[in-house]
């Protein structure tokens, strides 16, 4: 099993009343912040992710959100080459992996191709491209993308950004979204057999699963709605769409994002963490809202026959707001506990699910720099071990990770 750590970067500092005084965590003002605040925020979690490096993750997983106190992260290819160039300079041999670059809302595809090629330059062939969709939010309302575009703009767009980096000749591009005379982007990734991984981030569209398959991506489901609630259902209907594309599953192509929180007693992790998760669960992506997460025309007419047959998809999303602890323990959207506790859950979901990647969520919310890598500590130490050697010795090829750090790219493997 490949192990990433996975950041974001939050405000750690709203107010205790915040979910009872403002509608949403995406329309927070500005006002309660201090530029004290913010500028840690930037720098914990830069410290907490180089620390996680230098710990032995085997990759740097950081999400991009706008517009949002949970997420203060725009544009997550500026920190990637921080970390690009530490890690290559230390010769730290760890993914740079932008693991949410939402190709749904940009308007400059060729940006990101640009970006994301001096990414793999400067880290000497480390790059895994994360390419979601988008939230609703995020797209349609800050970025100002009709729900109906969307799709068809995700699509165009990483059409664009992998033929930029594989085409060997200029050439001309009249798309729906964007118009090029000539398209000759400099660098190009090292990666060209054929590009750099791809992964596309999804919540359980049976369509987005059957683009994901036909292509060869990987897949990433985040474990925020509860995995005890929703993982078996979404991983199920991924392997039943891989077998009616006749795919042979493979653990390599699944990544999941889960919260952990390690200590050395069950009850002494309720003490260091419970904050700091209701705290990310009430005031961060449970005061989303769901009418900022789907709008209308933004999801096809397959995956809204599935939320109208059975809405659990989305497991406990509509009690976060007001999610307790132990709720959140009772539900998998937080796996806490002792060593023990914790290295038996995540084995139990990734042997149940099939999960060949875990992208470790070890710090959330308000929670300190201190704290987090504290976390960080005790999970490198006393659970990644064991949960790297499997999948180890069952014969299969991981296709959708860097040939530099052992991946075997599928046009390699033919």
């Amino acid at each position: 099993m490949k192990i990433n750590y996975f950041q974001q970067v939050p405000y750690r500092s709203l107010p205790d009343d915040f979910e009872d005084r403002f509608e949403s965590v995406v329309t927070t003002p500005y006002s309660l912040t201090t530029p004290a605040g913010v500028r840690s925020a930037y720098r914990d979690a830069m410290d907490e992710m180089l620390y996680a490096a230098r710990a032995g993750f085997d990759g740097l997983a950081i999400t991009e959100h706008g517009q949002s106190a949970y997420d203060m992260m725009p544009n997550p290819d500026l920190f990637e080459a921080a970390l690009a160039y530490i890690t290559e300079a230390e010769g730290i041999e760890t993914a740079i992996y932008p693991i949410g670059r939402s190709l749904g809302k940009t308007r400059e595809p060729l940006r990101v191709a640009e970006e994301q090629a001096m990414l793999d330059c400067m880290s000497g062939g480390r790059l895994v491209c994360g390419f979601p969709i988008g939230l609703a939010y995020d797209a349609n309302v800050n970025n100002g993308v009709p729900p109906l575009e969307t799709r068809p703009r995700f699509d165009e767009n990483l059409e664009l950004i992998l033929r930029a980096w594989q085409d060997p000749k200029p050439f001309a591009w009249n798309g729906r979204f964007s118009q090029h005379a000539e398209v000759n982007i400099w660098p190009r990734p090292l990666q060209n057999k054929p590009h750099p991984p791809v992964w596309i981030t999804a919540i359980g569209n049976p369509n987005t699963m059957k683009f994901i398959v036909d292509r060869d991506y990987g897949f990433n489901y985040f474990g925020w709605f509860g995995a005890k609630e929703t993982g078996k259902r979404i991983f199920d209907r991924f392997r039943e769409i891989e077998e009616q594309a006749g795919k042979t599953p493979n653990p390599y192509r699944i990544g999941f994002m889960q919260s952990i929180a390690v200590a050395e007693t069950d009850a002494e992790a309720e003490r260091l963490y419970a904050k700091h998760a209701e705290y990310f669960f009430r005031k961060a992506l449970g005061g989303i809202g769901m009418h900022r997460l789907a709008l209308p025309g933004g999801i096809d007419i397959r995956g809204l026959e599935f939320i109208f047959r059975d809405p659990k998809d989305f497991g406990m999303y509509e009690r976060m707001r007001t999610a307790t602890f132990k709720d959140l323990v009772a539900s998998g959207a937080l796996v806490c506990g002792s060593v023990s506790t914790v290295k038996a859950q995540l084995l139990e979901f990734a042997r149940e699910f099939g999960i060949g990647n875990l992208h470790a969520m070890l710090q959330f919310g308000s929670m300190p720099k201190e704290l987090a890598q504290y976390n960080i500590d005790m999970f490198a130490r006393h659970i990644m071990p064991d949960l790297k050697k499997l999948w180890a010795s069952d014969g299969y090829q991981h296709h959708w990770w860097p040939e530099r750090l052992g991946g075997v790219p599928l046009r390699a493997a033919e």
